[in-house]
Formats: C-alpha cells, sequence, structure tokens
C-alpha cells in the first residue's frame, strides 16, 4: 500500500483577466479533476457561441453556473490530483467588488497560486497602486497564507513571444513587492507558463526552453506540507450556515484544529449550545474522521 496522499487547499489568485479561471481549468482538466463528458460538451457550447478562447475559463464557468442550481457557495471548489497531494481548488474573484469572498477563500488555503498577466498594459495593470496583484498579494500574507508560487501568465502573448527579458522584469518588480508585504521571494517559484496554449503547466515547454526552474505541476509538489494540530480540541471557524429542506442544519466552514466526525457532540460558542454531528461532507465527498 502507498502512503496516502495528503489534502491541501491552492487559492489562486491575481488581477482581473490575469486568467485565473483559464488556468485553472486548465489545470484541472489536465489532471483530471473533470468528467471527459462534461468538459466536451462544455467545449461544443463554447464553439457554438464563438467562446472558443476561453474554452477552459467557460468549463468553469459552466460548473459554477450547474453548482447553483443546488446550494449556491460562493467559492467555487474542484479538485485535482499531483504526484504528493489532493489538491482542492478555492478560486478567489478577481473584481474588487468580491474582495469579501476572496477574503474567505483565502482564509482557508495552504498555498497562493497568484497568476500575473505578462503582457505589455496587463502586468502594469496589475502591479500599479490599486491593481489587485498588490492587493490580492498583501491579503494572503496578512491573512496567514505563507506559501506562493507565482505564474508569469499569457507568456505566449508577450512581445515577443516567450520573451525571457519580460519573465525577468516582471520577476523583479514582484519579488521586490512580495518582500515588502513580507515574503521571501527567494522561497517562491516563478514559473512562466501559458494558461491557455498550457506552456509549462504540466510538462516543460520548449517554448520556453531558457527557463530552468519547476514546471506548475512540480512547483505544486513542491509545497511544504501542512502542518494539522489534530491532537488539539476541535476548533471550527464557521464561515456560513445553510438551512436545507429535508437535510436540516448545515454549518459550513474548516477545521482548524482537532478532528471531527458522525456521532460527535460538539458545542457552539458564544451561546454554548450542543448538538450532535450527524454526517460530515467535505468538497463534495464524505471524510472518515479526518483532521480536516
Amino acid at each position: 500500500m502507498g502512503k496516502e496522499k495528503i489534502h491541501i487547499s491552492i487559492v489562486v489568485i491575481g488581477h482581473v483577466d490575469s486568467g485565473k479561471s483559464t488556468t485553472t481549468g486548465h489545470l484541472i482538466y489536465k489532471l483530471g479533476g473533470i468528467d471527459k463528458r462534461v468538459i466536451e460538451r462544455f467545449e461544443k457550447e463554447a464553439a457554438e457561441m464563438n467562446k472558443r478562447s476561453f474554452k477552459y475559463a467557460w468549463v468553469l464557468d459552466k460548473l459554477k453556473a450547474e453548482r447553483e442550481r443546488g446550494i449556491t457557495i460562493d467559492i467555487a471548489l474542484w479538485k485535482f490530483e499531483t504526484t504528493k497531494y489532493y489538491c482542492t481548488v478555492i478560486d478567489a474573484p478577481g473584481h474588487r467588488d468580491f474582495i469579501k469572498n476572496m477574503i474567505t477563500g483565502t482564509s482557508q488555503a495552504d498555498c497562493a497560486v497568484l497568476i500575473i498577466d505578462s503582457t505589455t498594459g496587463g502586468f502594469e495593470a496589475g502591479i500599479s497602486k490599486d491593481g489587485q496583484t498588490r492587493e490580492h498579494a498583501l491579503l494572503a500574507f496578512t491573512l496567514g497564507v505563507k506559501q506562493m508560487i507565482c505564474c508569469c501568465n499569457k507568456m505566449d502573448a508577450t512581445t515577443p513571444k516567450y520573451s525571457k527579458a519580460r519573465y525577468d522584469e516582471i520577476v523583479k518588480e514582484v519579488s521586490s513587492y512580495l518582500k515588502k508585504v513580507g515574503y521571501n521571494p527567494d522561497k517562491i517559484p516563478f514559473v512562466p507558463i501559458s494558461g491557455f496554449e498550457g506552456d509549462n503547466m504540466i510538462e516543460r515547454s520548449t517554448n520556453l526552453d531558457w527557463y530552468k526552474g519547476p514546471t506548475l505541476l512540480e512547483a505544486l509538489d513542491q509545497i511544504n506540507e501542512p502542518k494539522r494540530p489534530s491532537d488539539k480540541p476541535l476548533r471550527l471557524p464557521l464561515q456560513d450556515v445553510y438551512k436545507i429542506g429535508g437535510i436540516g442544519t448545515v454549518p459550513v466552514g474548516r477545521v482548524e484544529t482537532g478532528v471531527i466526525k458522525p456521532g460527535m457532540v460538539v458545542t457552539f460558542g458564544p451561546t454554548g449550545l450542543t448538538t450532535e454531528v450527524k454526517s460530515v461532507e467535505m468538497h463534495h465527498g464524505s471524510p472518515g474522521g479526518t483532521p480536516w
């Protein structure tokens, strides 16, 4: 029996239109997080609506819409596997209006993947004083997400294409900002990618043969294993509560310490109300008594 893979949560952050949904969709598409027939159906619909260039982002948008027919959860969750980890992706929107959702999503994550638009004008907009590249990086650090991977995206659309000079310029400027925020840029991989074309996502790209660092998949496998204090008393900060007909009251949150499993009697603060846990659902699955 091989060693059981560890669960980690990843939040995908970055400026609006930096390619977060496309990159996330491509990753999940390649690593088997979505049923192939679902992908084919969505691709066909995207093509019919002349949105072929958005096919990966379209997959995520369609999944969101379909999921919303059931319980509406603002932060969409998707899963994929690396060699070492079971990864859950928390997709955090880039628009300023969604900062509240972003905060909720980020505070659940073990690692942030910062997507940077490498195109002329795109990078400058994100790193500007009002850009979300800065804001999201600061939020991630402030909310305790101490591990980060930076993806210099849209390398297929730089001038010239796959430009090492542009990559070096971005790494220098973003590193300088991340250092001010509190991160150690020497410990952050900067992976040049194309979320749409797939360069350096899973396999090393010949278009970027000047780059000797890890692919995005390899960088995810290099994330330090998070420590889960399962030996301590149960603490589960509530993010939301749903009332579902035929099921009852469903509190939603992340287990920060301890273990939760069906049959346990738990107490809610500050009221002191006690109740029994009937079932535990995790990212559309049912775990055992796992500290997660």
